[in-house]
């Protein structure tokens, strides 16, 4: 608000005691005043009207203290508390001076009236002639100002007692007669009521303006609390995601560090199991060697023979070149692991996803297909909510708004601010095109699909190939296939959004458009392909639940 003494601090004053205002009340008639210079304006009177319009009440108004007026006066106190006083009160020089008799002798007494015709101002003493006489009856009696000159016709000098409508100028009854003979001429107290009656009604329109005011900032206010409210909220749901998220990874990287742990001391122990198991076979090795040595040199063939089928013969041990040892941690573990993780992202996202899409779904609006805009092929219902490709060729009207070369068809309302949402079910189909798309779009011959050209759209080509038509295309690798899907609108915030709303899952983004004029609604349920994309598009209720 600004401190400045121009109109806005004229309206905070009180015009009965020409100050800013205290404790600020309404009359029926929509005028403020200070309750207590109200309250004593009343007292002093027979009766009870107000003192800006005159406009008079049966019954003496119980007034209630305006808290709206109150707290912008407040807030206006604060900002400019050294320019209050002086800023919102009437110079002096506004006021106007005291007009005397022009006929007392002595003591000047204050006048009562000026005549036009004598150019002369009267106390009530020395104006008992123009009430009394007959021809200073005739006279025109003014209120007394000091400036009679300018109530007087230059040219006939004669008062000014007519009002000139086509001249817009006040004139004498010689001009009338004269220079203004054929305008719209009227009496001057005629042409002033009118315009008090014209006056009074802008003032009250004034005073509605500052009323709106004063409402919009009360609208302003609170919808700024909602927002660091609801901002409060969000980042505390956002602080709970992203350290449910850390959790998660952290017990993910701890499990998976005790798995390799448990497995390292479980290779360890094998480990040492073997180094004994073939020492142990090393040192029957060697007695078996030396007894084998013994035996080849001795001399007694008898005893060689007898001794051999028992000791001879090789024993029965492990074929130990077919046994390894693994060097590398199991690839198994580390992708049960990651593979846990995800599903436990995916999770905690989708629960994500799905509060977002809530909160979009309260913008949801009633989308409604234009007629006017079909081609030629596609068959509407009759509800305007359903849209498909026939196997002919309508006879329509060829207008500007009818696209010519490609089945499509807009929606009939068109947004250019705020937030909007609409869904649509695309079940059956193997192809089809939506988004919304910018009022001055070219619909006749070959149109590019992107934003430059005022399209943002997705589509699904040959029953699995998913696309963002952005600049350059982008294609989509969706985890199911989607069955309804969600179209979300922020008009200031450049933001078009893509949902699968039966999975809650988020399909694509256009961020950081730039929006001018119209956005409208855009649906393709792409041609029949010989019945195979024969089910319709269909504009569903959205079902909005807190």
């Amino acid at each position: 608000m600004s401190s400045s003494s121009g109109p806005l601090t004229e309206e905070l004053q009180c015009s009965i005691c020409l100050d800013v205002f205290t404790n600020p009340v309404t009359t029926p008639c929509g005028h403020n005043f200070c309750k207590t210079c109200l309250n004593k304006c009343w007292d002093n009177s027979q009766t009870c009207k107000c003192p800006l319009c005159k406009e008079k009440f049966k019954h003496r108004p119980d007034l209630k203290i305006n808290t709206t007026l109150r707290e912008v006066v407040d807030h206006y106190k604060k900002k400019s508390p050294e320019k209050k006083s002086q800023v919102l009160k009437k110079p002096e020089v506004l006021k106007k001076p005291e007009v005397v008799c022009e006929f007392c002798e002595e003591r000047k007494q204050k006048a009562l009236k000026s005549c036009l015709v004598c150019q002369s101002s009267y106390c009530e003493t020395h104006l008992e002639p123009h009430l009394t006489v007959a021809g200073l009856k005739k006279h025109k009696l003014i209120n007394p100002g000091s400036n009679l000159e300018d109530y007087i016709c230059q040219k006939h000098e004669r008062p000014l007692e007519l009002f000139c409508r086509d001249d817009q100028t006040c004139v004498c009854l010689m001009c009338g007669v004269t220079d203004h003979k054929n305008h719209n001429t009227v009496p001057v107290e005629e042409e002033s009521e009118e315009k008090k009656t014209q006056l009074m009604k802008t003032q009250k329109d004034v005073q509605q303006m500052i009323q709106d005011r004063i409402k919009k900032i009360q609208d302003v206010k609170h919808s700024a609390e909602v927002r660091k409210r609801n901002t409060e909220e969000e980042k505390a749901a956002r602080v709970e995601l992203f350290t449910d998220l850390i959790r998660s990874i952290e017990r993910c990287q701890t499990e998976l560090l005790e798995m390799m742990e448990e497995q390292q001391k479980a290779a360890e122990k094998q480990e040492k199991e073997l180094i004994e198991e073939l020492e142990q076979e090393i040192t029957e090795l060697k007695m078996r060697n030396t007894e084998l040595e013994q035996l080849s040199h001795t001399e007694d063939h008898l005893h060689l023979l007898q001794i051999y089928s028992s000791r001879g013969r090789s024993r029965n041990t492990r074929n130990w070149p077919e046994i390894s040892m693994k060097t590398d941690e199991s690839l198994e573990t580390l992708r049960r692991a990651l593979t846990q993780l995800q599903d436990t992202l995916q999770e905690k996202l989708t629960l994500t996803v799905s509060t977002d899409l809530k909160r979009m779904q309260q913008y949801a609006v009633d989308v409604t297909l234009d007629p006017d805009t079909a081609h030629p092929y596609l068959i509407l219902s009759d509800d305007g909510k359903q849209v498909r490709c026939g196997d002919t060729r309508q006879i329509l009207r060829n207008n500007p708004e009818r696209f010519d070369n490609y089945t499509n068809v807009l929606g009939k309302e068109g947004f250019s601010s705020g937030r909007f949402y609409f869904e649509v079910q695309v079940k059956g189909k193997i192809e089809w095109e939506l988004g919304v798309v910018r009022e001055s779009i070219n619909r006749k011959g070959v149109i590019t699909l992107s934003p430059s050209k005022g399209y943002w759209t997705v589509w699904l080509k040959n029953g699995n190939q998913y696309a963002a038509l952005s600049d350059p295309r982008v294609s989509l690798c969706l985890r199911v296939k989607p069955q309804r899907v969600g179209v979300f609108v922020d008009y200031e915030e450049g933001l078009v959004s893509f949902y699968d709303v039966e999975s809650s899952s988020h399909i694509y983004s256009f961020t950081a458009q730039s929006f001018t004029g119209k956005l409208y609604p855009y649906f393709s349920p792409d041609l029949n392909c010989g019945g195979k994309n024969s089910s319709p598009l269909i504009i569903t209720p959205v079902r909005y639940r807190k």
